[in-house]
C-alpha cells in the first residue's frame, strides 16, 4: 500500500478566476467603508492643518499668521476666479 497523499483534482481556469474574483470582492467590501470614512477624515484634518499654518515653526508667530493670511487670500482668489469664469462662460 502506498503512503503518498492523495492529490486534489486540478481546478479549471474558470474556477480559478471565479475564486480570485470572489476574494477580491470580499477584500474590497471589507475595506470600502473604512477607506471612505478614513479618507474623508484624513483630508479634513489636512485641510484644517493647512489653513491653520500648522506646518510653520510654532515659535515664529509672524510666520504662522503669514501663512494663515496668505492661504486664506489664495482661497478667496480661487473662489473669485471660479465665480468669474462661471458667470462669464456658462
Amino acid at each position: 500500500m502506498s503512503t503518498t497523499p492523495r492529490s486534489t483534482p486540478p481546478r479549471s481556469d474558470a474556477e480559478d478566476r471565479r475564486a480570485r474574483a470572489l476574494e477580491e470582492i470580499e477584500h474590497a467590501a471589507a475595506g470600502s467603508e473604512v477607506f471612505g470614512t478614513s479618507a474623508f477624515v484624513r483630508q479634513a484634518r489636512r485641510a484644517s492643518a493647512h489653513f491653520s499654518g500648522a506646518d510653520a515653526d510654532p515659535a515664529d508667530r509672524i510666520e504662522v499668521w503669514g501663512r494663515r493670511v496668505g492661504r486664506s487670500l489664495s482661497m478667496i482668489a480661487l473662489v473669485g476666479l471660479v465665480w468669474y469664469l462661471a458667470t462669464t462662460y456658462l
